[in-house]
């Protein structure tokens, strides 16, 4: 039982919460959506993606979106879990959509956000490149 505690204890600071940054959409009727001044893209909330002196805003932090460097850049999770990438601007990293060669950011892979025939279809429900879908939540860490 003490084995079992400590254990438990030991990988508690492994797990992390994330944090809803707001939604990757073009719908703009979404209170979570990314552009709204008034709702998750306020740019005076600390933790904005719009906010230029916030962690994941500025572009000098690890953990911005728009660092072409960053390396713990907020995540891109679909409605049913799936892992979309990170929203970053580093053409470097693998899981960036911005990297034309990476999975998530090749104009062909069939996960990448900038596939209008994969995952950023206009038509799916879920794609964040439909006016009136869903989109993809951004997730802090």
């Amino acid at each position: 039982m003490r084995l079992l505690l400590a254990c438990l204890l030991a990988l508690l600071p492994l797990i992390s919460h994330a944090e809803d940054l707001g939604t990757l959409s073009t719908n703009e009727v979404d209170p979570n959506f990314l552009p709204n001044p008034f709702g998750t893209g306020n740019p005076s909330d600390p933790n904005s993606v719009t906010n230029e002196l916030g962690r994941y805003g500025n572009p000098y932090s690890p953990s911005s979106a728009t660092n072409f460097e960053a390396i713990t850049a907020p995540r891109l999770p679909d409605q049913e879990g799936n892992d979309r990438g990170r929203l970053s601007m580093n053409q470097y990293d693998p899981d960036s959509v911005s990297n034309p060669y990476g999975r998530y950011g090749n104009l062909y892979s069939p996960d990448s956000l900038n596939n209008q025939f994969g995952a950023g279809n206009p038509y799916r429900s879920d794609s964040p490149t439909n006016p009136y879908g869903s989109g993809w939540r951004i997730e802090g860490r």
